[in-house]
Formats: structure tokens, sequence, C-alpha cells
């Protein structure tokens, strides 16, 4: 099953753990992908002496991955091959305390204060390349919380209990029974999301961390910011949510100057690499709750309660994806009204759906959605499309497609269960209608990542952050750059010269005394 390039790789990942892990596996002798499990697991255990299998039968197809004699509340139900083979390895570097995404103490911490029996399950395609990063999340949480468990099911092989919970879309997380979270997601907004509905033991006052410089957000304005304000020898603080902030949900990039193409996983990864050569004090999965002023000094706390103070403070936060607003779509939510195409979109294989948003990413996801689904009905609320030419005529010429201009979206309609249809009037006639179909993809762009700062700076009526020709906002001492201000066109490259521009600016007002 693993080629030999493969198991070398494997071989190599493994050949440094200490502890003895067995991987205990649950199978009935009649399953039909049983071989299929057994072969992977046995060649994953080939790769190390430190690694065996158990195998017992039972009911169903399913193992849990021990420690040293212990249960590490990690289990597996399916065969994590595809885009899940990273996680079935990294649950087994992360319980020997290595691999990617191990989290600094504070962020343990938090994860510790967890209180109460928790018991995730995370429903997964093995297609979907958003998956792994939210199974992979919740088994570190898992490992660093004893009283949580976590199970990746495929649902593909538990069909049944896929239908059973009326799930549309992956991955889709359920806390103890109850949806807690449906699409994309990383390790930042899971741990807030357990933070928010199962509360906090923490009863630790946070240490007070003082700096010259912070910045709020990891995104390309941001990293360009913590940078250019570090080769300045400054003490910078970097607080982000996670590095490479919404770069991370791009596909392709092909219009980043003198890189003719890369993805938003490499982008963001080479953001986090280039940080890393200069002395900046990267937070990460930090989410600003409040700033305050101190005179001069700035007051940022945290979620978790952790304090940061400095003369300056750069905002960076940058624009999430933009919701509808209407009634049904966060009901819906998981349940037919989807946001990434290449991850729901094979659920819709053969059905009729509809893409609301005629921008860049309506008519992409339009076009990919085109090549799956019997029927795509693109709405856009404007007069004309805003997508670039190419696009629309490459939509225009899909027979499968239809564009209705001049549409407002009015509701999301289910039947308790799924979507059902969406309910849209002709802005032009005031006509309404209702129009029947199986799902729902919100591509409508952008909004601003700015709510905790409105009570501390402008911003105008669509929530950006005002700033002048040098990044300054109204509150001597803060800056902002990026997705988050009224600078025009909200680009990757402009991004970058403006985070910049935002350090060097609060720098020289430094040298000046102006904060």
């Amino acid at each position: 099953m693993l080629d030999s390039s493969l198991k070398e790789q494997v071989q190599n990942l493994m050949s440094g753990l200490e502890a003895d892990y067995v991987l205990d596996i649950t199978v009935s002798p009649q399953h039909e992908n049983r071989a299929e499990l057994l072969e992977l697991l046995d060649e994953v255990a080939g790769c190390s002496g430190k690694i065996t299998c158990n195998v017992k039968e039972g009911a169903g197809l399913e193992f849990s991955l021990w420690k040293n004699g212990q249960d590490t509340g990690i289990k597996f139900r399916g065969i994590p091959t595809g885009h899940e083979f990273s996680s079935l390895l990294l649950a087994i570097l992360n319980s020997d305390g290595k691999g990617k995404n191990i989290p600094d103490e504070a962020t343990c911490n938090r994860i510790g204060a967890l209180p109460g029996d928790i018991r995730l399950t995370t429903y997964v395609s093995l297609s979907c390349t958003n998956c792994p990063d939210v199974v992979q999340s919740l088994n570190l949480i898992t490992l660093l919380n004893g009283r949580i468990r976590h199970e990746m099911v495929d649902g593909a092989l538990c069909q049944a209990e896929v239908d059973a919970l009326k799930i549309q879309g992956v991955p889709a997380v359920f806390a103890n029974g109850r949806l807690l979270h449906a699409g994309k997601s990383d390790f930042g907004e899971l741990l807030g999301k357990l933070e928010a509905h199962y509360g906090t033991d923490s009863q630790q006052p946070a240490e007070v961390k003082h700096y010259d410089v912070i910045v709020i957000g990891g995104g390309p304005g941001g990293s360009a910011a913590a940078i250019y304000s570090a080769r300045k020898g400054l003490r910078v603080a970097l607080l982000a949510e996670r590095i490479g902030g919404q770069v991370k949900e791009t596909v392709g990039i092909e219009n980043l100057i003198s890189v003719s193409y890369t993805t938003g996983e490499n982008l963001a990864a080479n953001l986090k690499a280039h940080i890393q050569t200069y002395p900046v004090n990267m937070f990460e999965y930090r989410r600003v709750e409040k700033v305050e002023m101190d005179g001069k000094e700035k007051i940022v706390t945290a979620t978790g309660g952790e304090k940061f103070v400095a003369p300056v403070v750069i905002i960076a936060t940058g624009a999430s994806w933009r919701k509808l607003n209407v009634p049904g779509e966060t009901k819906y939510t998981g349940h037919g009204v989807a946001f990434c195409p290449h991850c729901d979109g094979p659920f819709y294989k053969g059905k009729h759906v509809a893409v609301v948003g005629g921008g860049n990413s309506g008519i992409e996801a339009a076009i990919d959605l085109a090549g799956i689904c019997s029927k795509v009905t693109v709405f856009e609320f404007l007069d004309e499309l805003k997508a670039d030419r190419i696009l629309q005529e490459k939509a225009k010429s899909q027979p499968n497609i239809e564009l209705f201009l001049s549409t407002q979206t009015l509701e999301v309609v289910g039947d308790e269960e799924k979507v059902t249809g969406i309910r849209v009037k002709n802005r032009r006639t005031d006509e309404e209608r209702l129009i029947e179909l199986d799902g729902i993809f919100v591509q409508i762009g952008l909004m601003p990542n700015s709510a905790v700062f409105k009570e501390l700076v402008n911003t105008n009526r669509a929530g950006e952050i005002e700033i002048d020709t040098h990044c300054r906002t109204s509150q001597p001492g803060i800056y902002a750059a990026g997705d988050v201000t009224t600078v025009p066109f909200k680009q990757i490259i402009i991004s970058m010269g403006e985070g910049a521009k935002a350090a060097l600016t609060a720098f020289e007002d430094h040298i000046r005394g102006k904060n």
C-alpha cells in the first residue's frame, strides 16, 4: 500500500520516537475494508520498532492510539489514507512531543483549562483538503487535555450515521453529540469555540509582556510590519489567530510579482519562516479581545487574559468571508449552506446548487461546481458581473451554468434538516420567487476584521479603519495596514507594502517623539 519512497519518509519521521505506541484495532472479520486497514497499519508499524499493532475482532472498523500502555484518547473510525494519512502520522508524532503545531506554554494552559469530559467526533471525506487541519488540531487538543477524547470518522464508511445527522458538508465536528463546527477551520478557531462552549477553569493571572511594537494580525500585512519593525532593532510581538491569515484559504496565487505561482499554504509557510529569521516573538492562536489606552501605552488583551503592553500597535487583522445575513443562513450552515466549493462540492454531485456572488471567487466556484453538479445558478446583486472577463466568458460557455443579475437573496429555505431552496428578489421588478435546489455556496467577498478596534480608532461605514497615506489612524501610536483599512484594492502585494509602510512610519514617529 505504501510505496518504497513513502515508507522511507515515514521511517525517517518515526526514527526519533521515544515512547512505545500501539495501534489498537477493532474490526469485524466480515468488514469489506478489513484487509485494507490491516495492511496500512501493519506497514506503518513496520516503519518503526516503537509501533506495534493489536488486532481484536468486533463490530465495525476502528482503531485507537495508545502510548506506553495508556489510551491517548485519539481514535480513527475509518482508514486514514489520502489527505488523512498525515493525520495518523502527526497523531503519533504529537503524542511523542514532536511534529508541527506544538503550541506554546500559554496555549497549552488554555487547553488544559477546558473543563469536564468532552467527546469530539469529526466527520470527514478522505478527498477533503481542509479536513486534516481540523482532525489534527482536535487530536492535538486531545493530547493536551486528558478529559477530552476525539475520533475521526470517514463519512463514506459510515453513511447511515452521516444521513441520520443530516451532514451535508465536511469537516463536521460534534461535541458530546451536538454540532460544534462545520467547514474549514484551524487550531485557534476550534480552541476558541471549545472555550466559548464549555468555559474555562483557568485561575492563573496572566503575565504582562512588554514590547516596543505589538503587531496584531499574521497575514501578509502583519508579517511585513513585524519584519520591518524587527529590522529596526525594536522588540516586537506578533499576535495572530493564524500566520498567513486569509491567504491560507487561497488555492492558487499568480499575481505576487516575481513569484509566477504559489499556493496560499506555501505562502503562509514562507511568511512564518521569514518571520522566524528575526527576533520576533510570535504568539499564534491569539484572538485580541480589547485594546486599552494608558497614557502613551497601549494594553492589548488576548483570549485567556494574556496582556501585552507597548507604545505602538500596528493593526493588520485583514478581512474574513462575508455572510449573507439572511434568515436560514446560520441554521443551515453545514446542512446545505457552504463557503468552500473545493471541500463541499463533491456532496452535491448531480444536484442543483446556487452560487451567491458574481466576483472572481463566485464565478470560479461556479465553474468548478459545473463539472460535478447537474446545474449551477449564479446570483449577483449588482447589474453586472464583477469577475474578470475571461472568467465570465468561461462561465457563459458552460451549458449548466445560469446567471441572474440584479438579484437580492432574501432567505435560505429548508425543511428543518437541510436546504431545499433559496428565496430571491429581482431588484428591477421587485418580483420574488422561490427556487428549489440542494445547496448554496456563498461567495460575496470580504468583511474587515475591525470590530475590536471600532471604539478606539475611526472606521468608515464599511467598517474599514481609516488611515492616512502613512498608515496612521485617528489614535496616535496606533497604525493600520492591509485589508482591514481603507486602502484601495485588497491584494496580497498591497498588504505587504502597507505593512512595511506602517512599520516605517511608526519607527519614524518614534524617533521624532510622536508616539
